[in-house]
């Protein structure tokens, strides 16, 4: 491996764990933002501002790399923003208003399932090669996310979370597997802003369409600035910034070594929720964080 490889994969390393950081504030952020606004028009707005925001990114900067320069053919574009209506749309649905129903933690926890199923997805479809090593990191991921959740229940904080919110989150990780690794191919040809741009348009078609009556009904004028400011926070910063890390990484690093990184969401969304929320964690989250990130390790090597 050159030197410049090198320092390529380990400032997409960099970038992937700073998507981890955002996207685990996120699910506080979320939290709060779904208790002042309506769950579906809170997310309908945010995805919006993401996919406008993607767009003119793509339109002013998208030809900075020649290889992959320019809006990919019709029929790519066509079948991106199909792919968008599950991993932006479908999978948004999901996710938001499973966060509203749990805790912003036990989400995070529940959705770290999603590189076990992208692992599976992408060996069906003979897209990657997971060593032994690897399956061993996968495996000890999954049982860091099984500790975290018994820690979670071991605190008597079961009552506030609903089995159906769990549901809902799990459903919206296999969701974003199945977009994962059909994505992949396209990583190979089209630019991440021009991919980033095309999936959120897509996720934005169903989610206007079943969100407008929440809107309608939404008082906006009464809506405060931090519920704004989370709506900012979730759209630019978990949807747009930390996207293009995800794209990135996804085309350098394949979709389940990309995927593993996002195992490390639980420990920042865990000290988010801490600090934010007041949702204490206990002793076996600590060891279930430890026991995710020496599996992110394993998988990544």
């Amino acid at each position: 491996m050159t030197s410049a490889t090198r320092a390529r994969l380990g400032l997409t390393d960099l970038s992937l764990l700073l998507m981890a950081l955002i996207w685990g504030v996120n699910f506080s952020v979320v939290k709060y933002g779904t208790t002042i606004i309506d769950p579906l028009a809170y997310n309908a707005v945010r995805v919006a501002l993401a996919a406008v925001s993607l767009v003119l990114i793509a339109q002013v900067f998208g030809r900075g790399d020649s290889a992959v320069a320019g809006w990919p053919s019709r029929r790519d574009a066509l079948i991106l923003v199909g792919l968008g209506t599950l991993g932006n749309g479908l999978y948004q649905i999901l996710f938001v208003e499973g966060v509203a129903r749990t805790r912003a933690s036990d989400a995070a926890l529940v959705i770290a399932a999603s590189p076990a199923f992208i692992a599976l997805f992408g060996r069906l479809r003979r897209v990657e090669r997971i060593s032994r090593r690897g399956m061993f990191g996968i495996a000890l991921s999954i049982a860091g996310i099984g500790l975290v959740v018994a820690g979670t229940a071991d605190e008597g904080s079961a009552r506030r979370a609903t089995l159906i919110g769990d549901l809902l989150i799990l459903a919206g990780s296999l969701c974003w597997a199945v977009f994962a690794v059909f994505l992949q191919p396209y990583t190979q040809r089209v630019s991440g802003l021009h991919l980033s741009a095309l999936t959120m348009v897509g996720g934005v078609i169903p989610l206007l369409a079943i969100s407008a009556p929440a809107l309608s009904t939404t008082r906006w004028s009464a809506v405060p600035v931090p519920a704004w400011m989370a709506i900012a926070y979730s759209g630019l910063g978990a949807l747009v910034i930390a996207y293009l890390f995800w794209y990135h990484g996804v085309r350098v690093l394949g979709p389940t070594r990309t995927a593993m990184y996002s195992n490390v969401q639980p420990v920042f969304a865990v000290l988010a929720a801490w600090i934010a929320l007041g949702e204490v964690p206990t002793p076996l989250q600590a060891v279930g964080a430890a026991s995710i990130l020496t599996g992110l390790l394993l998988t990544r090597a």
